[in-house]
């Protein structure tokens, strides 16, 4: 059996509105395209970090994902920091799961206006 590891996966997404539902929409959506891109089992999770933009105050990104069931997975959300020409309503994300793969291998997901904040990782 392959010797298994915990690796980091990073994603990001962006809304249109600062509205609690489209944040869960949206947040959810990221998630799991993230998990089924990197074909991550939900036991395999360890922790996720969520930080927030600060123009967003609707709703704690966390609600999304123990809405997909992550009720015993440690969620934390932080406020990214407000930087000068920063992405606006921008949700990112990072995931430690435990896993077989290299790093290498790993899909690294952007969605929305967030798809420009990596353009050094491949598509």
């Amino acid at each position: 059996m392959p010797e298994r590891s915990v690796l980091a996966l990073r994603g990001a997404t962006t809304l249109d509105i600062d509205e609690e539902a489209h944040l869960l929409d949206r947040v959810r959506e990221l998630l799991t395209r993230m998990l089924e891109a990197n074909s991550i089992e939900p036991l395999d999770v360890i922790s996720v970090l969520f930080t927030a933009t600060p123009d967003i105050h609707s709703a704690f990104p966390a609600k999304a994902a123990r809405q997909l069931g992550m009720g015993d997975v440690p969620l934390i959300c932080a406020q990214e920091l407000d930087i000068a020409g920063a992405k606006p309503l921008c949700v990112r994300v990072m995931l430690h799961f435990n896993s077989t793969l290299d790093r290498s291998a790993l899909h690294h997901v952007y969605l929305g206006d967030a798809r420009d904040l990596r353009d050094d990782l491949p598509t």
